[in-house]
């Protein structure tokens, strides 16, 4: 997948522990313009809930999420 023009910004959290990855992407989303898109890749696999979790109790809007053998790769548009 050619990403870089797709998203809108790109985080690789890939080795990162719970909360790490989270935490990381709630920083870049934070940075970036509502509407805009940010692609996560990680390696815990605790991020899977984690970050649907997050996208129900936030603003964001979690577009998808699939796991590609032992990364979890997360697209979040960023809310209001």
């Amino acid at each position: 997948m050619d990403s870089a023009n797709i998203f809108d910004q790109q985080l690789d959290a890939r080795g990162l522990h719970c909360p790490l990855p989270l935490l990381k992407a709630k920083q870049r989303l934070n940075a970036m313009q509502p509407g805009q898109l940010l692609l996560v890749q990680a390696s815990d696999p605790g991020s899977w809930e984690d970050f649907a979790s997050y996208a129900e109790l936030s603003s964001h809007t979690l577009v998808s999420r699939e796991q590609l053998d032992d990364t979890y790769q997360f697209v979040l548009r960023r809310g209001d």
